[in-house]
């Protein structure tokens, strides 16, 4: 697959099939975030893997909307320095975020980003230190419905270029 129809056609998605994925597949995806660009190359992550149904339920339990958490074949816990001190942490767990999942899509793994809003009880949950933090969990998995990795962008589903791009200010 290409980058550009990676971009053009990757899409959330919430309901997986029970279909476990395979190891290499779970590399690849964290092997992208790893790779992923940072400010200064400072890599401020750590990624929590989990395959864990139990740990999986009640991770989705700690953000309002992250309930896909349940039933995905895998979660991806983006730990970073705490992001009210250092703002570029967030922005750099976002490429980590998007590396993965651009990089799961093109295996025809999906994904949806979730927040958890719980942060001293995802801390208490899965027993990172005190200096890490958990803002953003991503879950993959095979999509309950095949057609998703196929079916066609909605055709007003992004503002187009000139609603978004300014020239020279704006």
């Amino acid at each position: 697959m290409e980058i550009q129809e990676a971009i053009r056609t990757k899409r959330a998605v919430r309901a997986f099939s029970p279909q476990l994925l395979p190891q290499e597949a779970v590399l690849a995806i964290l092997n992208a975030g790893r790779r992923a660009q940072s400010s200064k190359n400072t890599q401020p992550w750590h990624f929590i893997a989990l395959r864990d149904r139990l740990l999986l339920v009640e991770l989705s339990k700690l953000g309002e909307w992250a309930g896909h958490l349940a039933g995905a074949a895998l979660g991806i816990a983006i730990l970073t320095p705490n992001p009210t001190e250092r703002f570029q942490t967030m922005f750099d767990a976002g490429q980590a975020a998007a590396y993965m999942q651009l990089a799961a899509w093109e295996l025809g793994i999906a994904s949806c980003l979730a927040s958890i809003y719980q942060s001293e009880a995802a801390r208490a949950l899965l027993g990172f230190p005190d200096e890490w933090h958990l803002r953003i969990a991503i879950s993959f998995g095979y999509p309950l419905n095949p057609n998703e990795l196929t079916r066609p962008p909605r055709k007003a589903g992004r503002h187009s270029l000139s609603e978004v791009v300014h020239w020279d200010g704006w």
